[in-house]
């Protein structure tokens, strides 16, 4: 729990946080993860929103959405969704265009990423970094849940971004990252990615437009409800994205 001391002094900084959270077939983990949000920012004091971007999930998530729109307010949860499954990089760009704060969050909504008070502690903390990314690869980070073909996917992706990219990052492929929000539009102007990729062309772009680049070391817990939406056609895709950004980049 924030002392009232530095509950009055977020407060009074400003500064406001637009969560992004894009979702497809996420009812039963959307309700825990905006608890958890709300909880963390009415706590700490910070002036958040959360959008949830949803790709007509045929799971009725946009229906939850609503309900916990009604719940927590109008100006809390904003809701922009999409007629269909459209890609993970689009419906960032979808979210910030509505995005109110001039820091943005951008995280998985399937429980994943830990949202502990101390874990956002740090990235809203972690000096003035341009952007602050999650790594599972430094320090106290880690991969919990995963079988032996996830870890290996992951860490052999890694590995080729890091061979082929030095972009100067331990986790490319991570999708729990603040930014301030100048940055991102700058960004996302020059990413030419869709997908998985997108989070891996943010960081690479950020390097060479000479952006400061921080990194937390963050606990990835594999999802308890629904199912991973990384597939054949998401690894294909990510190689051919990341031969593409070795030949262009």
């Amino acid at each position: 729990m924030a002392s009232r001391k530095s509950l009055q002094a977020n407060r009074a900084n400003g500064d406001k946080y637009s969560v992004l959270l894009p979702t497809y077939n996420e009812r039963e983990n959307l309700p825990l993860i905006v608890w958890l949000l709300v909880k963390y920012f009415g706590e700490s004091g910070y002036n958040y929103e959360i959008i949830v971007i949803d790709d007509g999930s045929p799971d009725g998530t946009l229906e939850v959405a609503e309900q916990l729109q009604k719940i927590y307010g109008d100006d809390k949860i904003l809701l922009r969704p999409r007629a269909k499954k459209l890609g993970l990089g689009t419906a960032y760009i979808h979210g910030m265009k509505h995005a109110t704060g001039n820091f943005i969050i951008i995280m998985d909504a399937d429980l994943s990423h830990h949202v502990s008070g101390k874990c956002l502690a740090s990235f809203l903390k972690e000096g003035d970094y341009d952007l602050v990314s999650g790594t599972r690869y430094l320090g106290s980070g880690g991969v919990y849940g995963w079988d032996l073909r996830r870890k290996l996917i992951s860490r052999g992706a890694n590995f080729l971004t890091q061979v082929l990219l030095r972009p100067g990052a331990s986790d490319l492929t991570g999708s729990f990252r603040l930014y301030k929000k100048k940055v991102l539009e700058s960004l996302v102007e020059r990413c030419v990615s869709k997908g998985y990729v997108f989070q891996m062309e943010m960081i690479v772009r950020a390097r060479q437009l000479n952006y400061t680049v921080g990194e937390v070391p963050i606990s990835f817990v594999d999802r308890v409800y629904g199912e991973s939406k990384l597939g054949g056609n998401e690894i294909v895709s990510f190689v051919k994205g990341l031969l593409t950004l070795f030949a262009t980049t």
